[in-house]
């Protein structure tokens, strides 16, 4: 019986036992990115429905979430180098990726400007992007305080 690489020579189909098992490694990290991101998703939309968004009102639920997402992500930063492998994928990528939504943010702030609300939606912006700097900070240095 003939194979592909008996017809040509630069084609191998076996695949080498590390590649075997960095697959299954792959399949791990999708899969708790997966239920991380769920989870966190879950969690936002938890918060969007206690606090609601009206037109041309400040969006407290999306600068909260991305507040609160930010610090918890300078809290992982300083337990990511000696957490189990799957821990950052899981709970950054999957959670915090999740949970955060900086997209949402971007469309909230296009909304207050369509609506005249410029001087609202530039406060919107400068004040998340400051809030999301400090945050991250203060979730490192408070950890690695108490740790």
């Amino acid at each position: 019986m003939m194979s592909v690489s008996d017809i040509d020579p630069d084609v191998d189909l076996r695949v080498p036992a590390q590649l075997k098992e960095l697959a299954g490694h792959h399949v791990q990290v999708i899969a708790v990115i997966a239920v991380g991101g769920g989870l966190g998703a879950l969690a936002r939309y938890g918060l969007a429905q206690a606090m609601p968004t009206y037109p041309g009102r400040f969006p407290w639920a999306t600068f909260v979430t991305n507040g609160a997402g930010c610090f918890l992500i300078g809290v992982l930063m300083v337990f990511v180098p000696r957490a189990h492998r799957l821990v950052r994928p899981f709970v950054g990528v999957g959670i915090l990726g999740g949970f955060t939504t900086f997209s949402t943010y971007a469309v909230e702030f296009d909304g207050l400007l369509r609506t005249g609300h410029v001087g609202l939606g530039f406060a919107y912006l400068a004040g998340t992007l400051a809030t999301a700097t400090i945050a991250v900070t203060l979730g490192v240095v408070v950890t690695r305080a108490l740790r």
